[in-house]
């Protein structure tokens, strides 16, 4: 599903990985995970808006360029769809998203 306010405010915050709250933008999760009702999608074809989380540009490219598992294990992301789901639940709430982010990075 599309939800451009979702993606919005995705951007509002800070990347996952760094902190970094400039220059964010919505990185689409690609990888599939059955217990989260998420199938596998390729390249063209963009996942579900809920699965989406704050990257800075430097680490959404890198997020492209290498394996995708391996640059969320090389980054101790263990759950990036889990993140990507909370901060869809809580969308439009940034004090809220914002302690998802921080609880994620450690």
């Amino acid at each position: 599903m599309k939800r451009p306010s979702h993606l919005a405010f995705i951007r509002t915050l800070s990347c996952l990985i760094c902190g970094n709250p400039l220059q964010t933008e919505a990185a689409h999760i690609r990888y599939g995970d059955r217990r989260a009702g998420k199938p596998i999608t390729g390249m063209g074809i963009k996942p579900d808006d809920a699965f989406v989380v704050p990257l800075c540009n430097e680490h959404h490219r890198e997020q492209h360029s290498r394996g995708e598992r391996q640059f969320w294990l090389r980054h101790e992301v263990t759950d990036p769809i889990f993140v990507a789901l909370a901060l869809y639940r809580v969308s439009g709430d940034q004090e809220t998203a914002e302690q998802i982010i921080q609880c994620a990075r450690h």
